[in-house]
């Protein structure tokens, strides 16, 4: 992989499950995912699928780079999802970041939040943003804090990681200029 060469941020589809998953399921990756073992490639295939039907608003990313053959390679993965069909949260939506062990460091991870975060908001119509961490992932945490996020709690043996309850960490971001009307300045 050529660490130097220059990171493509764009919208997942379906033909990206297999990165998904190799990503996901990394041995290195996925103790710190809310995911469980054995992804299942198809199952991503068919999110990949929905996320393109009119009227869903989840946001799922890929960053890729040239590989040694200078062929694509996906480095990084994010998504960007609704938190539930209240209609008082609808305002709400939460996201997932993972990046492949050998493109850690080195700003994959920070590529996706920014590009998540434009489009909440800049054209998502999204005021808050929600996150859980595990709380020992201290390089994801404090990549959160960098753009803005904030933890409001921590909750106690909140999932099961390699057969050992974990705590983890919810984080918030509010939008930084929430849309107003009319324009200031109109």
């Amino acid at each position: 992989m050529s660490f130097d060469a220059p990171l493509n941020i764009r919208r997942a589809t379906p033909a990206d499950a297999p990165g998904f998953t190799r990503i996901m399921g990394h041995p290195e990756v996925l103790p710190y995912l809310m995911q469980v073992p054995y992804v299942v490639e198809e199952r991503l295939k068919t999110l990949l699928t929905e996320q393109q039907t009119p009227g869903k608003t989840d946001l799922m990313l890929v960053a890729e780079r040239a590989d040694a053959h200078g062929e694509p390679a996906i480095v990084g993965t994010c998504g960007l999802h609704p938190v539930g069909l209240q209609l008082r949260r609808r305002h709400v939506m939460m996201l997932g970041l993972s990046v492949a062990p050998e493109a850690q460091g080195q700003g994959v991870g920070r590529a996706l939040m920014t590009a998540l975060l434009d489009y909440a908001d800049r054209w998502a119509q999204v005021l808050r943003l929600e996150l859980q961490v595990f709380a020992d992932n201290q390089r994801a945490i404090a990549l959160y804090e960098s753009l803005g996020f904030r933890c409001e709690g921590r909750h106690i043996g909140y999932a099961l990681r390699d057969g050992q309850y974990v705590d983890s960490l919810s984080m918030a971001r509010l939008h930084p200029r929430p849309p107003v009307w009319p324009p200031q300045g109109a």
